[in-house]
């Protein structure tokens, strides 16, 4: 009679239960700043639940984006930086459902990894929450995927899923028609979308992520690691305020790309590209990489991350009540007779 093998254990095939057990305990506290009216059920269960009349609906139609991170995860593995990168999974998703009018109402993360470090994926969720926060979204579940043999040593993926509601009826875009202006509201930095040129960038000029930035105070990889903006907030606001016609989330295609999603068949956009200064970060981008223009607004946000298309009489009080929210505004170009986006001057 043969003798028998040592057991197996799924630990030994390298996927820790307890591990992810603590994981869910750690990030308890962090769902639960989260909560919002709606909120049923946070985590631990087989689903969340949500109710949209507690939320205040009486008709709603929901909205739900899902988006990464991209390439830029490899910015914070390489740094070992996690503290932000939740946030601009966050934003990625809330941004987009906010274009559509609507008022995102929970989030929900999917983090596969090939070893669990809790710590990591500890700060990595807290980033989420914080991004859940400054949107008014509840983070009421998500996945952790412990995949051993899929990953890389350090190695992890991110993905977000946003569902929002508005009242049936008010959906963007709406009425959009020539002569509206257009409000950009300032990045704060390339945001998370074109990293794949920015490392190429960074490694053709010999640079690593500790090395200090040349446009900016700090590190190089600090200054990538720039979260997304979140502009759910005062875009609720405008929205609410009555005036706006159209939003664009300025991430990959830039302005060239973004804009013409949310014009209505017939209309281009003129934007004066001397209306702004060029962020030092995309001027640095753009000589070290011989970037030109048409490249350059193409493949990032060139310092817009949102353009509000508005009623030419309600302008000038949206910029107003957008300024009191705290946005850098300004009045970038209008909507014009054509297809497509024209350029007047140039970045600056």
């Amino acid at each position: 009679m043969s003798e028998r093998k040592n057991g197996l254990t799924y630990a030994a095939a390298g996927v820790d239960i307890d591990a992810g057990n603590a994981l869910v305990d750690r990030i308890k506290p962090h769902a639960a700043a989260t909560n919002r009216p709606g909120v049923m059920s946070g985590l631990g269960g087989f689903g969340a639940l949500f109710d949209l009349k507690a939320a205040g609906y009486d008709d709603p139609v929901l909205v739900a984006a899902t988006d990464g991170v991209g390439t830029k995860l490899k910015i914070a593995i390489e740094t070992g930086d996690m503290s932000t990168i939740g946030r601009d999974l966050v934003a990625m998703c809330v941004n987009d459902l906010v274009c559509q009018g609507a008022e995102p109402l929970f989030f929900l993360d999917y983090f596969a990894t090939g070893k669990l470090e809790v710590e990591a994926a500890t700060e990595i969720v807290a980033g989420i929450a914080e991004g859940c926060t400054r949107a008014g979204a509840a983070l009421i579940g998500g996945e952790t995927a412990e995949m051993p043999g899929m990953y890389a040593a350090g190695d992890f993926d991110l993905a977000g899923f946003a569902v929002g509601a508005m009242e049936r009826g008010r959906a963007l875009p709406a009425g959009v028609a020539p002569g509206d202006v257009l409000l950009g509201l300032a990045s704060d930095g390339v945001h998370s979308n074109g990293y794949s040129l920015v490392r190429r960038i960074v490694e053709q000029e010999g640079l690593t992520w500790d090395a200090p930035a040349p446009f900016a105070e700090g590190s190089l990889g600090v200054a990538f690691l720039t979260p997304t903006r979140v502009y759910v907030k005062p875009a609720l606001a405008a929205i609410r305020a009555g005036g706006v016609r159209a939003l664009a989330h300025i991430t990959g295609g830039g302005l060239t790309e973004n804009l013409p999603r949310v014009l209505s068949e017939g209309a281009g956009a003129a934007i004066d590209l001397g209306a702004w200064t060029l962020p030092p970060v995309f001027a640095w981008m753009a000589r070290a990489g011989g970037l030109d223009q048409a490249e350059l607004l193409k493949t990032f946000n060139a310092g817009i991350g949102m353009v509000l298309v508005v009623a030419p009489d309600r302008a000038e009080a949206l910029t107003d009540l957008l300024v009191e929210e705290g946005e850098a505004v300004l009045c970038i170009g209008e909507v014009t007779d054509g297809v497509g986006v024209s350029y007047t001057g140039g970045l600056g």
